[in-house]
């Protein structure tokens, strides 16, 4: 069984016991249960389901693991012969999930 989910306007492909990295979610501690109920597409062995634009009553339960960074990013701004040069660096912080159950 799949499914498709929509996390803040990011869509995943899960399967039970995936580990997966969501958007952080500022209030989840590592062990904590949380459902996703946003799902617009479920898929189990030649049927599948497809939301408009979700699916009644599906939802996927994940377990928190803990939080996580993303790979520095560096974004460098220059222009030659006028003495501009801006350095910024960005580090996305992410929520990695363990996909329980997807009820659907």
């Amino acid at each position: 069984m799949y499914a498709i989910i929509n996390d803040r306007g990011r869509q995943t492909t899960v399967r039970e016991g995936d580990v997966v990295k969501l958007d952080l979610q500022g209030s989840a501690e590592p062990g904590q249960k949380i459902t996703l109920g946003e799902v617009l597409l479920v898929g189990n062995e030649g049927s599948v389901k497809i939301g408009k634009p979700t699916v009644a009553g599906a939802s996927v339960t994940a377990e928190v693991i803990g939080l996580e960074k993303g790979p520095k990013l560096i974004a460098f701004r220059f222009k030659r012969r006028k003495n501009v040069r801006v350095k910024r660096g960005h580090r996305q912080k992410y929520t990695e999930v363990k996909i329980t159950k997807i009820i659907g």
